[in-house]
């Protein structure tokens, strides 16, 4: 490994630890069952769960698994000899959603939705059935910013992707140990390991995705205002509930005169403010004159 792929590899291992360590996301005795697609994420997640496993102050289990969709052309024994040469317990799961989602989506509409919950479905039964009671999934902090413009934009919620959640049964927690690490670090990691890459040909090429306009404006943004991923990444993290207009988050109804909101309406201050020298005001309305204020 050179030089520069090693530093790589601890800045990523190092912002996946914070993660880990800020949402407590692997406690001890956990078995974590890691969602292998086949692409730059889900590889680098794996490879860095493994490099972290050997050395965490915790006993945590990995269990890869891929979903074999039953795509036309779908490369079946690409992961297999790949989860066997680096040495990870594993399962293929074949379930033909492929016909399901082209039977029921009409030609020309996009197919995520319907893929992603199917995907889900089978994805909980499997941890369900191999006993793990974490779900490992391979979403970026680039992920989580275009959810949050996708739902604002054409959900009309302020809604993103969380780095942990429950699922709805309550029998599994989903994390997403990726989510400080940025697309680009992910993709160079993922070139400089050489990790056999199989492209999504279901939905990865619909040129009519809403995620991919957001996508697209996210990049023009960052090549005009570099670091414009990073501010709403953060922005996510410091949430103003008495600056948004969710009742069901702030009691707006109830502010008086006299309440105290922690945040009052300071949010809108430098952080540091120049001394401001007062100027004498007019005594008398013959006094109030532009001279006598500047």
């Amino acid at each position: 490994m050179s030089n520069t792929l090693n530093k790589l590899k601890k800045r990523l291992e190092s912002q996946v630890g914070k993660a880990i360590a800020d949402y407590n996301m692997i406690e001890d005795g956990d078995t974590l069952l890691v969602c292998v697609s086949g692409g730059k994420d889900s590889y680098t997640l794996l490879s860095i769960l493994m490099a972290m496993e050997a050395r965490a102050p915790v006993d945590f289990k990995l269990i890869a698994m891929n979903l074999d969709q039953k795509q036309p052309g779908f490369p079946a024994d690409v992961l297999p000899a790949y989860f066997e040469k680096i040495g990870v317990d594993f399962r293929i799961i074949e379930a033909d959603t492929y016909s399901v989602v082209k039977e029921k989506i009409p030609e020309g509409k996009t197919t995520c939705s319907l893929c992603s919950r199917l995907r889900r479905g089978i994805i909980y039964r499997t941890a369900k059935a191999l006993g793990a009671n974490k779900i490992a999934l391979g979403h970026h902090r680039d992920d989580m910013v275009h959810t949050l413009f996708l739902n604002l934009i054409f959900g009309g919620k302020l809604k993103a992707m969380p780095p942990k959640l429950v699922t709805d049964d309550g029998a599994h927690i989903v994390i997403r140990p990726l989510a400080y690490c940025a697309e680009n670090d992910i993709a160079r990691y993922a070139r400089g390991m050489g990790f056999p890459i199989i492209p999504c040909n279901l939905c990865g090429s619909q040129e009519n995705l809403q995620r991919q306009k957001i996508r697209e404006m996210m990049q023009d943004w960052d090549r005009r205002f570099p670091g414009r991923t990073e501010s709403v990444f953060t922005a996510l993290q410091n949430v103003v509930p008495s600056h948004l207009a969710d009742n069901g988050l702030f009691d707006f109804k109830g502010l008086t005169l006299g309440s105290v909101v922690p945040e009052g309406d300071t949010v809108f201050d430098a952080p540091v403010l120049p001394p401001v020298t007062p100027f004498p005001l007019p005594v008398s309305s013959e006094d109030w004159t532009l001279s006598s204020i500047y």
